[in-house]
């Protein structure tokens, strides 16, 4: 697999996100999927793959415990493409499993009730997304977070033995707005309001001036862990 994924970083070296996407959307035709946040970056990407291929699939994992918003932004970004985003859901069994040992908000008690929140709520939902998915899309950039420092455009994802292509890793937030507003790109309102980054809502927060893109997400806990384990090693 390490071939592949140096064959595939000298491919599309110097390529902008449109042309990387393109290229690994021809060579994994079928097999290519944008897991969405429907965060800016995301939003930007379901825009480019949909310039490329109507039919390019995305799918959004739906916690349970999103903000209004993100749900608006979810029907709106369908009716204005044409498209049907795919939507899983947690197995409501370990849900109820989970809440009924741990409480309704567990994932303030500890670190490790944060992660089997996540692992339930987020990780098993995505495994059942990615089932026959080549090429995983994702909209991390390096400059969110010391997490996400070292990655690279194109990655192997250990965890799912799949691909993982990062087509906006070296773009700024800047860059990203200004993609966004050229192409009037449906947002978060929530973005608006000071939440750079938006997950559940019991779990995200706004953030003051000067403080990081991340530092809204699991703000009680160390920064250089606040990740839920969708794109780190497990």
């Amino acid at each position: 697999m390490r071939q592949i994924i140096d064959s595939l970083r000298e491919d599309t070296a110097g390529m902008t996100p449109q042309e990387a996407l393109a290229y690994m959307m021809a060579k994994y035709r079928g097999k290519v999927a944008l897991s969405s946040s429907l965060s800016y970056e995301d939003q930007a990407l379901t825009h480019m793959m949909v310039s490329i291929d109507k039919k390019a699939r995305i799918f959004t994992l739906d916690t349970g415990r999103m903000f209004p918003e993100t749900y608006n932004l979810l029907d709106n970004t369908c009716m204005q493409y044409g498209i049907r985003i795919e939507v899983f859901f947690p197995d409501y069994k370990k849900v109820q499993e989970m809440v009924r040992e741990h409480g309704i908000n567990l994932f303030y008690d500890s670190v490790e009730l944060r992660h089997k929140c996540c692992e339930i709520r987020k990780i098993e939902p995505l495994k059942r997304a990615l089932e026959g998915v080549a090429v995983w899309v994702s909209g991390l950039r390096r400059e969110q977070s010391p997490t996400r420092k070292d990655m690279q455009m194109i990655e192997w994802d250990e965890s799912d033995s799949v691909i993982k292509l990062n087509p906006l890793i070296d773009w700024s937030e800047e860059q990203v707005k200004r993609y966004i507003k050229e192409h009037s790109i449906p947002y978060n309102k929530l973005h608006d309001k000071g939440f750079p980054s938006i997950g559940c809502q019991p779990c995200t927060r706004a953030v003051g001036p000067g403080e990081s893109i991340r530092a809204g997400r699991w703000w009680w806990e160390d920064p250089n862990h606040r990740e839920c384990g969708l794109h780190v090693k497990r």
